[in-house]
């Protein structure tokens, strides 16, 4: 069983930052990818920004130079510092976790967290 447990979430004026953090928990052996998605239009989740295990990352155009994502692989956590905030990145911000590998050797393709709400608002 894998648990995703994010914070960071809530009320913020433009131009604001909020600090995002996912932290994985269960008997896992390793995760190829981290990241964070935002819910969009017709229910589809937009990759905000991910770091997989051979430190590749990407991040969506709309985040580049204000988002920085970091991950922590021995405490299994990823964190995305979200800086000068905007209207339009409010939003349901989910953690995504793929390629995920347990101790008993089963295998997750993708799981996502519960998500937490970032409002940016004056």
């Amino acid at each position: 069983q894998v648990q995703l447990q994010e914070s960071g979430g809530g009320l913020v004026m433009p131009g604001g930052s909020l600090r995002l953090s996912c932290v994985a928990s269960g008997s896992i052996r390793t995760i190829g990818s981290m990241g964070w998605y935002r819910q969009g239009p017709e229910n589809q989740r937009e990759l905000i920004a991910a770091q997989s295990s051979g430190w590749n990352f990407d991040y969506a155009n709309s985040v580049k130079g204000r988002f920085t994502i970091t991950r922590d692989n021995a405490k299994k956590t990823v964190y995305l510092q979200m800086n000068d905030l905007k209207p339009e990145d409010t939003g349901v911000y989910y953690c995504g976790v793929k390629r995920v590998a347990m101790t008993s050797g089963h295998r997750y393709l993708e799981l996502w967290g519960q998500g937490t709400l970032v409002t940016v608002s004056s």
